[in-house]
């Protein structure tokens, strides 16, 4: 119950919360592991849980009927995600997989529902949540659309450093160039190549496994 309750009160989620709420909220709350590689769910699945990332990272993504891959966002320690899909209690309609080992919070879509109905504090929330996402989710459309490689890889690598989704992060995050490439839909020779340049111009700080953004109003506008 504990570790359940800790879980709740460290969720972004749950900052603007009552402690009953909170209380409520934990009861609703379980752990899975994952590991590197293994998906958390398939496109088409049906998860009835609201997913958050305690530590890893997962990447949302989907393949076309012409075969071609789209990453939608990647996920990282304190993100939470799939809100859309519990709200409409429908089918995902992505890919989640695991690109290290994750350990993931569920919530229980009927707390999830619960919260939804009786909490205005986790209402603003949600909707500071599924605005920034849609942003998020039109911004990748022109990504792949009409970036090149490098500002691809700094475009995917701001989404970790956004004020909404991941308060906490700080000015830097722990990731592999193998990682970032797989977000970015790059192979890891190209995102080393766009890091040592982005790096060059004074953007970020690579070092191995860590990435420091220096100027995140950069990163974020990146065209190339």
């Amino acid at each position: 119950m504990y570790a359940r309750n800790e879980l709740a009160r460290t969720a972004i989620w749950s900052r603007e919360l009552s402690d009953d709420e909170i209380e409520r909220a934990s009861r609703g709350l379980s752990e899975r592991q994952f590991a590197k590689g293994s998906y958390v769910c398939h496109r088409g699945d049906k998860l009835d849980y609201w997913t958050g990332v305690v530590t890893g990272l997962v990447k949302i993504s989907a393949i076309s009927r012409s075969g071609k891959a789209m990453t939608f966002a990647g996920a990282g320690a304190g993100g939470w995600f799939g809100e859309g899909s519990v709200l409409k209690d429908e089918p995902r309609k992505y890919d989640l997989v695991a690109l290290r080992d994750t350990r993931l919070a569920m919530m229980q879509r009927s707390t999830f529902m619960w919260l939804y109905e009786n909490s205005t504090a986790f209402n603003r929330f949600l909707v500071r949540q599924l605005n920034e996402r849609m942003g998020q989710f039109i911004a990748t459309i022109e990504y792949d659309r009409i970036l090149d490689p490098k500002a691809r890889v700094a475009r995917n690598l701001s989404w970790f450093f956004n004020p909404v989704l991941y308060p906490d992060t700080g000015s830097e995050i722990e990731i592999s160039q193998e990682e970032l490439g797989l977000l970015a839909g790059v192979s890891r020779q190209v995102a080393n190549r766009s890091l040592q340049e982005l790096e060059e111009e004074g953007v970020l700080r690579a070092d191995h496994g860590r990435i420091t953004v220096i100027d995140l109003k950069a990163l974020s506008d990146y065209e190339g």
